[in-house]
């Protein structure tokens, strides 16, 4: 394929949603974009605004956590694989604030303790953190969500 056809099939791609540098470069790649097209499509898509890794970071991490229900380590490590800068990644996680994480780890947390069988409250607790932990919430977050006094509001 040449670059020409490459920036046609990327320019329509990114006119649908938002993609980072990495993807259309793994894309020409596959396609058998010439080393040296790659780079001259590549800069041509960052100079017309077509990809913008900032603000794909930014979709990305508000996406990734109010709908997927994503913790900050989750997503740091999902943008850290797609070759995300990291100070790109700090900014926009840095963005976020923790009642924003708190308010979707909560209802996770309740709809997983509704559902989980343990036999004492130690062994209840260490497998809402252990599940907490694999949506990529960090300790002192969950610690928030489970450190409510009221159990009763806990269980709403």
């Amino acid at each position: 394929m040449s670059g020409k056809e490459a920036y046609q099939k990327l320019t329509d791609l990114c006119a649908r949603g938002e993609h980072c540098q990495h993807e259309m470069t793994e894309k020409m790649r596959r396609w058998g974009v010439s080393d040296e097209e790659q780079a001259q499509v590549m800069a041509r898509l960052i100079d017309e605004r077509y990809v913008d890794d900032a603000r794909y970071t930014h979709a990305f991490v508000y996406d990734k956590i109010r709908y997927s229900k994503w913790g900050r380590r989750k997503v740091e490590q999902a943008l850290w694989m797609k070759h995300i800068d990291a100070t790109i990644i700090r900014q926009e996680l840095d963005a976020v604030d923790d009642e924003e994480y708190t308010a979707v780890l909560k209802p996770l947390l309740r709809q997983k303790r509704r559902s989980t069988k343990a036999s004492s409250d130690y062994e209840l607790n260490m497998k809402l953190i252990k599940f907490a932990i694999s949506r990529g919430f960090t300790m002192d977050i969950i610690k928030q969500c489970m450190d409510v006094e009221n159990e009763d509001e806990f269980l709403d």
